[in-house]
């Protein structure tokens, strides 16, 4: 392979996936508890699998949730609705195992508590951010063009252009880059639930008629390869096909496999849980650091102590694209933001009820005024 030219792939996976099924019930429930109570501590972990929903994890909230009514009404929001889904959002069990929060825990986040004054992190890790320019909301192209195709499919399911289709389903994109620039797609797959009577030929015209070709636009070539439900039928999807799990699709949350990712999950966890919080002032930062041109691509890792304010070390790697030195880039970095748990929350506004539309089609590259993180702050040098 010309050396100038590298093949980079993304996926993603449509909210009825049964892991993206128990994100979303996760956060649900933390945003029923932060609309009663703004300073809820919880991490909330789902599993689904055939006819059950088992809600697990810890809390520490003055909240009422009634959790079966929560997650029924999150499956009948995505579109567990009706019996062919084989997971009828009325006729499943729910198991609530949720707990209250470990007092151990609770002293390391609370301000005045434990072994030091301010508000610490809700444990140790460490997190990253990353932005690049390739598109107008700073994310990859790869998994930009695999959310957009994932959630084609969940709206052409729920205005009823494409009525077979039901709520489980998968994208996947490559994207040929050539000196470093964007290219054209090499390749893309496409997995979608669907009705047991329909012809799969006229489900693979019309996938790539309504959803392929529009998402694409002027990248879909001639010569672009196309795979959608390439095994043949998938009549059996969702948690009655594969069992999910909160917190299983993190690469899908983030960028895709470029840049980097700590390892913590998102969804359940409230903003005193630096996976969370963290890794958000992280994709704030970075997309600062691009969109004031300092940089064309940038990785910012920041990494903490359970228990404490300060983060232990902050680290940034701009790929070469780098405009002004790196050394100056961390200055600039620090002398604008704050990574103290209790200023990040208070920063990007992080108490209100708002994570569940965060848990299908990613975290990160939303035009949605609630995701304060992918807001810009112009950098000077």
């Amino acid at each position: 392979m010309n050396n100038n030219i590298k093949l980079i792939t993304s996926e993603s996976v449509t909210e009825g996936h049964p892991d993206k099924v128990c994100d979303q019930i996760s956060d649900a429930i933390l945003d029923e508890m932060l609309a009663q109570d703004e300073n809820t501590h919880a991490g909330i972990e789902c599993l689904a699998t055939t006819g059950l929903i088992v809600v697990s994890g810890e809390a520490r909230t003055e909240a009422y949730v009634n959790i079966d009514e929560v997650v029924r009404k999150t499956l009948k929001k995505i579109g567990y609705d009706n019996h062919d889904s084989g997971f009828y959002y009325n006729s499943i069990g729910v198991l609530n195992a949720l707990h209250e929060q470990s007092s151990e825990i609770a002293q390391g986040v609370d301000e005045n508590s434990g072994e030091f004054k301010e508000q610490g992190a809700g444990d140790q890790g460490l997190m990253y951010g990353y932005a690049s320019n390739e598109t107008d909301v700073y994310m990859p192209l790869p998994i930009v063009l695999a959310h957009k195709l994932t959630h084609k499919l969940a709206e052409l399911r729920k205005n009823g252009t494409l009525d077979y289709l039901q709520p489980d389903g998968k994208s996947q994109v490559t994207v040929e880059y050539k000196d470093a620039k964007v290219n054209r797609v090499d390749t893309v797959v496409i997995a979608c639930q669907h009705h047991k009577d329909i012809n799969m030929k006229a489900l693979r015209d019309d996938i790539k008629r309504e959803v392929i070709i529009p998402v694409l636009g002027d990248l879909y070539k001639d010569d672009t390869k196309i795979y959608i439900n390439a095994t043949g039928s998938f009549v059996k999807g969702g948690p009655a096909a594969d069992a999910g799990l909160t917190g299983r699709k993190i690469i899908v949350d983030t960028y895709g496999g470029m840049g980097a990712h700590g390892g913590g999950a998102f969804s359940g966890k409230d903003p005193s849980k630096v996976d969370r919080s963290g890794t958000y002032m992280a994709r704030h930062v970075a997309k600062s650091v691009v969109a004031s041109n300092l940089a064309d691509k940038c990785l910012v890792q920041v990494a903490y102590s359970i228990g404490v304010s300060n983060p232990v070390g902050i680290h940034i790697e701009t790929y070469g694209t780098n405009k002004v030195s790196e050394d100056k880039i961390i200055e600039i970095i620090n002398n604008n933001f704050s990574f103290k748990p209790k200023d990040i929350i208070e920063y990007l506004d992080l108490k209100k009820p708002k994570y569940n539309k965060t848990a299908a089609y990613g975290h990160f590259g939303r035009k949605d005024d609630d995701f304060t993180w992918e807001k810009i702050k112009k950098l000077e040098i």
